[in-house]
């Protein structure tokens, strides 16, 4: 059997993480089968419609490589692929079920409707409203709400994450099928396009299992074949105890991206969150997810998230990139991280930067705030120095020193480069019979005056002989 997938997203707004997620195990599974996955905008529910909402979905998965077989842009033979274009044909489906008279215009009023589930609410039952169907309906037409004329009984299926399932008939009722504005609800628009587009295997929310029993009533009333069903366990909060929402600290997936997160650590720490393919292996290329993605590997219980792994992860994949395809295939992936004193600097001259920071990087945007010294002096703060653990126990006379010594030692180093420096920074230790600790930490702090740099020699080689002795006097003369 050739596999069909779909990722079959709301144009609502954000697109979150667990949305993504969604469309990668889909995008894995048909893959590996050589088949195909569609996607498809379920764009029905126009009171929650935003604008542009549907190009960043694709922009996201554009930008993880998930690239779709089927579906907007790329189109193919199931167009169209927005179920707002789809109306004709759910309404096709909608007669056969009148037809058969397993579907029926319902007028009844919200309000009406709203005083049966008080009544329930007081009675303590649950409110099924097929206990309230009307006796007598109308003919269906543009404007009237369309039911599903339930005809409940026991219901057995085979998750290929939860295992085999049963619901009986208290599970079942009359949903609707299309709403009062003519557009069809998502529980009878994705059974009918599931069906017309040959997709064999549906992924989707644990939260859809409880309502797996009224998709396979609609399965059965239209004569349509069951595709697999695989129920995707929830992503939780990072304290375990619900799903993972905003307020939770976990941003949209187009934030990771403008913070600096690539797109391999991204797909390669969500395709783990909720599977693994029982090995240690934590770092995956995509072909190696696609060849050792399996359904059985699915967790059934919800997998807690935490950015933290995902940042390791990011710094794990910049090194990566930097080691196995180059400087210069990094570099290209920093444009608008730098600092903003960057821009008067050339290509060549932020590459050095980079190749002697990339291992220090969890996010691109680090970049920012790590490597601003590069490129415009620092202000000089001598509470940094003196407040040193290391320099605390020198008076401001023996940092002066200190200073004054480097200044003239390294003035006649011929060569300035990171070897030479090495050398000459260590002869200087034997010179001044301070701890590599007090000295370098000197220097390094007069440099740059961040929290963090890389190893001196490096540091002093990309700012190169001027900038070096003239940030050492600059502090000097401001003891």
């Amino acid at each position: 059997m050739s596999i069909v997938t779909r990722f079959a997203p709301s144009p609502t707004g954000y697109i979150h993480i667990g949305n993504v997620r969604s469309a990668i195990y889909p995008y894995l599974l048909a893959k590996q089968s050589d088949g195909k996955m569609i996607l498809r905008i379920e764009d029905t529910d126009r009171a929650r419609y935003v604008e542009g909402a549907t190009e960043l979905i694709e922009n996201t998965l554009e930008w993880l490589g998930l690239n779709w077989d089927e579906g907007p842009i790329v189109g193919g033979p199931h167009a169209p692929y927005f179920q707002s274009e789809r109306k004709d044909i759910y309404h096709q489906y909608a007669r056969k079920l009148i037809a058969a008279g397993r579907a029926y215009a319902d007028p009844t009023p919200a309000e009406k409707i709203d005083e049966y589930r008080k009544q329930c609410n007081e009675a303590k039952v649950p409110f099924l409203y097929r206990n309230f169907r009307p006796e007598h309906t109308v003919e269906w037409q543009p404007g009237i709400p369309l039911r599903f004329k339930s005809e409940p009984k026991e219901y057995d299926w085979h998750d290929e994450v939860m295992g085999d399932m049963h619901a009986g008939p208290e599970t079942e009722d009359d949903i609707i099928l299309i709403k009062k504005d003519g557009y069809p609800t998502y529980n009878f628009a994705h059974i009918v396009d599931d069906a017309e587009m040959g997709v064999t295997h549906v992924m989707r929310g644990v939260e859809y299992l409880s309502s797996t029993p009224n998709y396979l009533a609609l399965y059965d009333a239209l004569n349509l074949a069951r595709p697999k069903l695989v129920s995707l366990p929830h992503i939780l909060a990072p304290q375990g105890n619900k799903k993972l929402g905003k307020r939770d600290g976990a941003k949209s997936v187009t934030e990771y991206r403008d913070d600096g997160v690539l797109a391999e650590a991204m797909l390669n720490y969500l395709a783990c969150l909720g599977w693994n393919d029982g090995t240690e292996q934590e770092i995956y290329t995509k072909d190696e997810l696609i060849k050792a993605f399996s359904l059985d590997r699915i967790q059934t219980s919800g997998a807690r998230y935490d950015e933290t792994k995902l940042l390791w992860l990011n710094g794990q994949w910049i090194r990566r990139i930097f080691d196995e395809q180059g400087a210069e295939a990094l570099y290209a992936r920093t444009t608008g991280f730098w600092p903003e004193a960057a821009a008067n600097h050339d290509d060549a001259y932020k590459l050095q930067v980079l190749s002697i920071i990339y291992d220090r990087l969890k996010t691109l945007s680090d970049l920012r705030t790590m490597t601003n010294y590069f490129f415009i002096d620092p202000e000089i703060d001598l509470e940094m120095l003196t407040s040193n653990k290391f320099l605390k126990n020198l008076s401001e006379a023996e940092i002066e020193e200190l200073l004054k010594t480097s200044i003239t030692t390294l003035s006649a180093l011929d060569t300035w480069d990171a070897d030479h420096l090495q050398a000459t920074l260590n002869n200087l230790l034997i010179e001044t019979n301070k701890k590599p600790a007090e000295l370098f930490s000197l220097i390094r702090l007069a440099l740059s005056y961040a929290p963090f740099s890389p190893a001196l020699d490096l540091t002093m080689s990309v700012l190169g002989r001027e900038t070096t002795l003239a940030r050492l006097n600059a502090t000097a003369r401001a003891m």
